[in-house]
């Protein structure tokens, strides 16, 4: 077996997204609050804190299910944009529940980073707290058309599956975009997740390459070609169990459009 293969060096020019949270949340680019149209405020908010090195996303002891119909199901995320249809429509960002998700919050489009092709960089610390997950996905807003609703998973990487090796869940998903196929794996990669580390995706040109510190954990013939909203999102999965807060970190975020 060959070295492991490298991703290609970031862009020499800046990126359009360059975010250390250093000021704390910069609103310029992330609403935070989990596909905020789909449910109530108070159910979408984002917990979170500027702490040294980073953002804090938590999840407390407190926070209510994001909606009752998924109950029990918390998060705190943050992403870079927002597209709803009608009040009790059911067009919106991310159709990925099956129960009959209507709109039932107002939500402006917002169109803060939303690439169609580029990379993006996301250095976090993944949490080893039970129940929950941390994961970073480009999701079609479909502001243009209900088709362009596809996924490139950069990571969802469990609690329990973090050690001196971590397991984590990377890929493509269609939901309703016919014109890709589903195409996710579960990798396991040399590094203590709960350290900080980065994640990269290049996605254009019919390929999506996602890569962690450097080098390339998976490869995927196809992409989608329509505009993305990056979201990051910590998530607690089961009845509330443990200690409180539960906690990962956002380092740094950077993205770049291509041209």
């Amino acid at each position: 077996m060959g070295p492991p293969e490298k991703l290609p060096p970031s862009p020499d020019r800046a990126p359009e997204l360059d975010e250390d949270f250093s000021g704390g949340l910069t609103h310029r680019w992330w609403v935070a609050a989990y596909l905020p149209h789909w449910t109530t405020p108070d159910r979408a908010a984002a917990r979170y804190g500027h702490v040294a090195g980073g953002l804090e996303l938590r999840i407390d002891e407190d926070q209510p299910d994001w909606r009752p119909e998924d109950a029990p199901l918390r998060v705190s995320n943050l992403q870079t944009g927002a597209y709803a249809g009608p009040l009790g429509s059911a067009r919106g960002t991310h159709r990925h529940r099956d129960d009959g998700l209507v709109v039932r919050t107002e939500t402006p489009l917002q169109l803060c980073f939303a690439p169609s092709s580029g990379r993006a960089e996301i250095t976090v610390s993944a949490t080893r707290d039970a129940g929950a997950m941390l994961a970073a996905w480009l999701v079609g807003t479909e502001h243009l058309s209900e088709a362009d609703s596809g996924e490139i998973c950069v990571f969802e990487i469990d609690a329990d599956a973090i050690g001196a090796t971590t397991r984590a869940r990377t890929g493509v998903k269609a939901h309703h975009d016919r014109r890709l196929t589903t195409d996710m794996a579960e990798v396991t990669i040399p590094l203590d997740a709960s350290r900080p580390h980065t994640w990269t995706v290049i996605w254009g040109g019919g390929e999506t390459v996602i890569g962690c510190d450097g080098v390339v954990v998976r490869r995927i013939p196809q992409a989608p070609d329509y505009p993305l909203f990056l979201m990051i999102d910590l998530f607690e999965v089961g009845p509330p169990s443990g200690t409180y807060p539960k906690s990962a970190l956002v380092h740094r975020v950077r993205g770049w459009i291509a041209s």
